[in-house]
């Protein structure tokens, strides 16, 4: 079951900017996420139960799932600091 990944501005923005190595490790987990957007290192955030975030080194892929359309629409990624959360 492939699953379609939607990236917002904000996320495409942080994802070309980021590292090239980081950036490497972002796509190859969006590109997992396209099969299986449940699978990694995956939490509900507390504040916002819709909302998931998938740990990638030190960046944070948070996602909105869309289980009817299969759709995973990616609200950010922000890189993980003391204040991330």
């Amino acid at each position: 079951m492939v699953w379609i990944v939607q990236l917002a501005r904000s996320a495409k923005r942080t994802l070309d900017r980021a590292p090239a190595r980081d950036r490497a490790r972002l796509i190859e987990a969006l590109a997992a996420m396209a099969d299986n957007p449940f699978g990694g290192d995956i939490g509900r955030l507390k504040n916002q139960p819709a909302t998931f975030r998938r740990r990638v080194g030190a960046f944070r892929i948070f996602f909105d799932v869309d289980p009817d359309r299969q759709v995973v629409a990616v609200v950010d990624i922000r890189r993980r600091t003391s204040a991330t959360y």
